[in-house]
């Protein structure tokens, strides 16, 4: 199942992908005879019954003619998927071959810092361009959504307590990053932890079995597939939940393979540049695409 928020005439709704198109839960509740979630975050509150009443509604829609509006891609705006986490959780050095490019030693456990909410976008937005910031970098990454409370998980039940899946791009400005020994501010500029276009339900997706990819104008820069990650999603739900409790709908960037600007020889990095394309593909998700801008 493929969910979305979106907005369209100044509206907010959570949506969901069917075989005519995207539709309101909301528009679409008042026609359905089962009590229907109102927003993503009320959705993973309802666990299994309020995923069975979704299904539901959808198979009666695509059966019946409902007089709701069918919304397309072009028609609307997207929001991010999960709009206020009280987490947002990345992980660095997850990829063998990216750890090489970087110039780092193999981790022992998971490396894990954080975004601010000031960093959520959705599919299409545009990321303001700071100009005295001199170094824009991409990250594709697979993210994961947690759907209930997780507290001393198991790494085998892990992935029971995850809500669902969506692409994101770990937009990284390198030159703060670098500044000191911490990377929160060169993470967490306005509009750097765009998540998208969908999130796709668990039920739908083996996070360890997706090829993610990473373009710019174009241009194919990233190519790998999630088997390729050091720590798992299960490892890494595991092991942040030993410290932590993870709360639904926060979010974890599982990092980036190889292919980013910083992996270059330092005569080839071209950094990125207002009006340059980023899309990050992810299999089964699709293709989160934001612009740089002035």
């Amino acid at each position: 199942m493929k969910l979305l928020n979106f907005q369209k005439d100044g509206v907010q709704h959570f949506g969901v992908v069917t075989k005519k198109g995207i539709i309101s839960v909301t528009e679409a509740s008042a026609q359905s005879k089962v009590g229907m979630a109102s927003s993503m975050v009320e959705l993973m509150e309802q666990g299994d019954q309020g995923h069975q009443n979704l299904t539901a509604m959808i198979e009666l829609f695509e059966q019946e003619n409902w007089e709701i509006p069918v919304y397309q891609e072009e028609d609307i705006e997207f929001l991010p998927v999960v709009q206020h986490p009280s987490k947002i959780l990345c992980v660095g050095l997850n990829y063998r071959a990216h750890i090489e490019e970087a110039k780092h030693d193999m981790p022992t456990y998971p490396v894990i810092f954080s975004k601010s909410q000031n960093a959520l976008a959705g599919h299409r937005a545009s990321i303001p361009y700071v100009s005295s910031v001199g170094k824009y970098d991409y990250e594709a990454e697979l993210v994961i959504v947690i759907g209930k409370p997780a507290t001393n998980v198991q790494e085998e039940d892990a992935l029971s307590y995850v809500f669902g899946y969506t692409a994101g791009n770990d937009v990284s400005a390198r030159d703060l990053q670098k500044r000191t020994s911490q990377w929160h501010l060169g993470k967490s500029l306005d509009g750097f932890g765009p998540v998208g276009p969908y999130l796709v339900t668990r039920d739908a997706i083996d996070p360890q079995d997706l090829h993610i990819a990473c373009r710019v104008n174009g241009e194919v820069r990233q190519q790998a597939r999630t088997s390729a990650m050091l720590f798992s999603c299960q490892h890494l739900i595991h092991y942040l939940s030993t410290f932590m409790t993870l709360q639904p709908g926060d979010l974890i960037f599982t990092g980036t393979p190889e292919g980013v600007i910083m992996g270059y020889p330092s005569d080839q990095q071209v950094w990125l540049q207002p009006g340059d394309i980023i899309e990050v593909e992810i299999e089964k998700i699709g293709v989160l695409r934001n612009t740089l801008k002035n």
